[in-house]
């Protein structure tokens, strides 16, 4: 359910209320590096943020590509990895099982290639019976280009206990932007479980 780089993304699930905010003006990565040359604290900082290797100047790549999803949870007996690098119809068929009660925490992996990138965030929205019981949005932050992956780790969150709320719950994911702009959009089921391996 990737869409294309540069698409808005449907979210007929989006109720936030809009504060007027407006997003600064777009700047390329070259308007900002001829930015105040001859300031040396702030050519540290630009040096910080872009970092000093080439950026990857392909138009066919995605600016941003988000690489893989990891929940995090010292209790698990290996690690819960998607690769959202290939199909992502196939995460659809595929249950992710957790235990109910374990602290965890998300930790997304992702690539910023030629541009700025804006207040990014991970919307997290999910679903039970059809119905939505939960909506998560992190706020991401922004990002340059640089060669190595980004990452980007969740606060601790609990996941639900009881009998009652065991089962199988659908999650529909969006990597988005201040733009609107959808990098990644997929869908997943996670699991709860009495324990890691039981059949309840």
């Amino acid at each position: 359910m990737a869409d294309k780089e540069g698409t808005a993304p449907v979210h007929e699930e989006e109720d936030e209320t809009d504060l007027n905010y407006q997003a600064p003006a777009q700047k390329t990565l070259q308007e900002i590096q001829e930015l105040d040359k001859d300031d040396e604290s702030l050519n540290k900082y630009k040096q910080t943020l872009l970092g000093t290797g080439p950026v990857v100047l392909d138009p066919s790549i995605p600016n941003v590509q988000v690489t893989r999803l990891t929940l995090m949870c010292v209790q698990a007996p290996g690690p819960i990895t998607m690769d959202l690098t290939g199909d992502l119809e196939a995460l659809k068929k595929q249950n992710f099982t957790m235990k109910e009660g374990v602290d965890y925490r998300v930790k997304i992996h992702f690539k910023v290639n030629r541009e700025i990138v804006s207040g990014l965030k991970y919307v997290h929205l999910t679903y039970r019976k059809g119905l939505r019981v939960d909506k998560a949005v992190y706020m991401v932050g922004s990002y340059g280009p640089r060669v190595e992956e980004h990452e980007f780790i969740t606060p601790v969150e609990e996941a639900p206990k009881g009998l009652i709320v065991r089962g199988i719950y659908h999650i529909k994911s969006y990597f988005t932007d201040d733009d609107k702009t959808d990098h990644l959009s997929w869908e997943w089921n996670l699991q709860i479980k009495k324990d890691w391996d039981n059949t309840e």
